[in-house]
């Protein structure tokens, strides 16, 4: 396997697992998600692997964005809110590696051990399952930074844990922890947070002890079209980020979550 600067991958038999290796909090950026999506493509090449495991070290899965640079631009700040980009490229970008990992063709389990945050429950949500614990935090934020949801998430959430509870999540921007995501399926296993990664690993054995060919062709099935839809969704999430990347609301959301306190939101 290729070496990255931002993620490991080792081979254990069957399954592959990915750490994500930007401790404490697993800050992402383009960067980030085009090495997740260059290991899958590796992963899908490999004959040997048949199930992969999404991991991180720190305190977080993912918690989204930075905001806690006070030397970076408010363009630059903008451009990371939800779903962050950085000086690599656009959203536009990041969406189109997203869109990658959405078209990866082995099952895929997230070891979700702690706060998985904007642009993080993206990539959570882009895998089939997810392993959590009490301490486990999603959290759509958007609209608490007066954003539009990206990642293609008005998508892949709403499959998920349906319409209503996507709307909940989108419109309050509040965090779920690990029992009531798995009461609204957005969690599939809940364990003590010291057992989440071996529990994931665990999932995907059992996965791989499956027929490769089986899988591949079953998975096809079950997410026939997913990654295309991701991909319009996206090209809609853009043009409404863009839009409301210029308002007053979404620099008080971005001032407010820098500095930790309740937003002073206006409407305009």
């Amino acid at each position: 396997m290729t070496t990255y600067k931002d993620i490991a991958v080792e081979t254990r038999g069957h399954i592959a697992i990915i750490e994500i290796r930007k401790p404490p909090l697993n800050f992402f950026d383009i960067l980030l998600i085009q090495q997740i999506a260059n290991a899958l493509d590796e992963i899908d090449a490999n004959p040997e692997i048949r199930a992969t495991v999404l991991c991180a070290q720190g305190k977080a899965f993912c918690a989204g964005a930075d905001f806690s640079d006070p030397n970076r631009k408010e363009t630059e700040t903008a451009a990371r809110s939800g779903d962050p980009a950085d000086n690599l490229g656009s959203i536009g970008h990041l969406y189109m590696e997203a869109v990658r990992i959405f078209r990866a063709k082995k099952p895929i389990v997230a070891a979700v051990h702690g706060a998985a945050i904007g642009g993080g429950l993206g990539l959570a949500v882009s895998a089939d399952f997810r392993v959590a614990c009490p301490e486990t935090r999603f959290a759509a934020n958007f609209t608490k930074l007066g954003f539009h949801p990206g990642f293609g998430l008005t998508v892949a959430l709403t499959e998920l844990v349906g319409k209503n509870n996507a709307e909940l999540m989108f419109y309050t921007s509040r965090r779920v922890g690990g029992e009531e995501a798995l009461k609204m399926g957005l969690a599939n296993v809940l364990v003590p947070q010291a057992e989440v990664r071996d529990a994931a690993i665990k999932l995907a054995e059992e996965i791989a002890e499956n027929s490769p060919l089986g899988l591949l062709s079953t998975r096809a099935t079950m997410r026939n079209g997913l990654a295309d839809r991701v991909a319009k969704a996206t090209e809609h999430e853009l043009a409404e980020q863009t839009r409301l990347r210029k308002t007053e609301d979404f620099k008080e959301g971005v001032a407010a979550t820098a500095e930790r306190r309740v937003p002073n939101f206006k409407g305009r």
